[in-house]
């Protein structure tokens, strides 16, 4: 299961808008927030390509600058590809 840490940038005036957005997905959780328009969250996701569509989704928000990633970690999927 690919877990990512993601610093999230958004329109600094709409931070909880935000907040209630990213909230709708599946396998994000919110960490803390500052004023400046940051969002620390985590990503959870079956496969790494899911993780992927997820940023894509997230990026699409309208009050989404960009999205950040600060920590990957893939173990479980790079055993299960070794093991085939």
């Amino acid at each position: 299961m690919p877990i990512g840490g993601f610093v999230i940038n958004v329109d600094p005036k709409r931070v909880e808008e935000s907040v209630e957005s990213l909230k709708g997905f599946n396998g994000v959780e919110i960490h803390g927030t500052d004023a400046k328009g940051n969002i620390v969250a985590v990503l959870e996701s079956s496969t790494s390509e899911e993780m992927d569509e997820m940023v894509k989704a997230i990026m699409k928000i309208e009050t989404v600058y960009s999205v950040g990633l600060t920590y990957f970690n893939a173990e479980d999927e790079v055993e299960k590809q070794k093991a085939q």
